[in-house]
């Protein structure tokens, strides 16, 4: 499967791929640490790979960009072939954000997605603080159909960070553990659709 969008293209993610990843930039906001690549000898990347790859319920794909670089991935994670569900994950690299490549690479991969997997809805789960991912969704018609707090994935982060301090309210600390509030997105193919022909 390869999809091709105007200025990108979707594929498979292969191990190359992954060892591509190395090279990304890291975000400067704490709050997304999380998201950088932080793996670096082979073992590792191939260990990350095999993790992302061996379960049949998950479909991972890389993002390149007209001149062949990987600019990010995403995939399709919990697949419920009965309920014809899925959640969706992106990752870009940091110095390839706000560029509108992840909302070409979502608008690529829904087609496919709605039409050709012929999947019945999308879901995803975002931070509350991550409004520039938030109004991407909202932009592509999805809409939040859940509100609920998470363990941060960094307790270790310095608690006078400004970020932290900016987004406090999307956050609870509770003695030494730290909470975000989590929405989880939903598109069905009826809204996909209504869309399409509008």
């Amino acid at each position: 499967m390869e999809l091709e969008g105007k200025n990108l293209k979707l594929a498979p993610l292969t191990i190359e791929d992954a060892y591509d990843m190395r090279s990304w930039g890291q975000h400067k906001s704490k709050l997304l640490a999380d998201y950088n690549f932080p793996y670096i000898n082979d073992t590792e990347v191939k260990t990350w790979f095999r993790f992302k790859t061996f379960n049949w319920r998950n479909s991972y794909f890389s993002v390149r960009d007209k001149d062949g670089r990987l600019v990010g991935y995403m995939g399709i994670k919990n697949k419920r072939p009965f309920k014809r569900t899925a959640f969706l994950g992106i990752v870009f690299d940091p110095d390839n954000i706000n560029k509108g490549l992840g909302t070409e690479a979502l608008e690529t991969f829904l087609p496919y997605y709605f039409e050709e997997l012929r999947m019945k809805a999308l879901l995803l789960e975002v931070a509350e603080f991550n409004e520039r991912a938030i109004h991407v969704y909202e932009k592509l018609g999805f809409k939040k159909t859940a509100y609920y707090l998470d363990p941060f994935p960094d307790q270790g982060i310095d608690r006078s960070d400004p970020e932290l301090i900016r987004w406090k309210s999307c956050f609870v600390f509770d003695g030494e553990k730290i909470y975000n509030y989590i929405y989880e997105m939903k598109l069905t193919k009826d809204v996909y659709l209504s869309r399409k022909r509008s």
